[in-house]
């Protein structure tokens, strides 16, 4: 089942549960979807396209978050953290840091890569196999503190 018949069905569920906030979050899933579709001029986006774009909705909210808590404006924070956890209902488990350090070693090993220069290299392969398994800057942490 794609994402988008995904979200629809958990966009009828929202609005019969009446949660606003899910409601909210799923249109906005909705809305980045078509608008990919829009710009790959009506062709069906693949699975990696849908997790990039999850990815970079659950990074937006991330930010914001940031930016209400500095301005102490907590109620908006928790909107989107709550919009945080619908996202995250599509996207695959997200890996512990433990298993996160554990596959960018194995890639790394593959690799040969031995050094700070080779990161380019690792993060790479890294970011196509960890697709959606753990976001970029949590993998470059990692890569770098290995090849360190």
């Amino acid at each position: 089942m794609s994402l988008e018949s995904q979200v629809m069905d958990a966009i009828k569920r929202a609005m019969k549960e009446k949660d606003r906030v899910a409601l909210d979050a799923l249109r906005a899933i909705k809305a980045q979807i078509l608008l990919s579709k829009i710009e790959g001029k009506g062709v069906e986006i693949g699975q990696d396209q849908e997790i990039v774009i999850l990815q970079r909705m659950l990074k937006q909210r991330k930010d914001s978050i940031q930016q209400f808590e500095a301005q102490q404006r907590q109620d908006l924070a928790e909107v989107e953290a709550s919009q945080i956890r619908v996202i995250e209902k599509f996207l695959p488990v997200q890996l512990s840091d433990e298993e996160l350090e554990t596959e960018v070693r194995k890639i790394i090993l593959e690799m040969g890569a031995i050094g700070v220069k080779d990161l380019g290299k690792v993060m790479a392969i890294a970011s196509k196999t960890l697709l959606g398994k753990s976001d970029g800057k949590r993998i470059s942490e990692i890569a770098k503190k290995l090849l360190a």
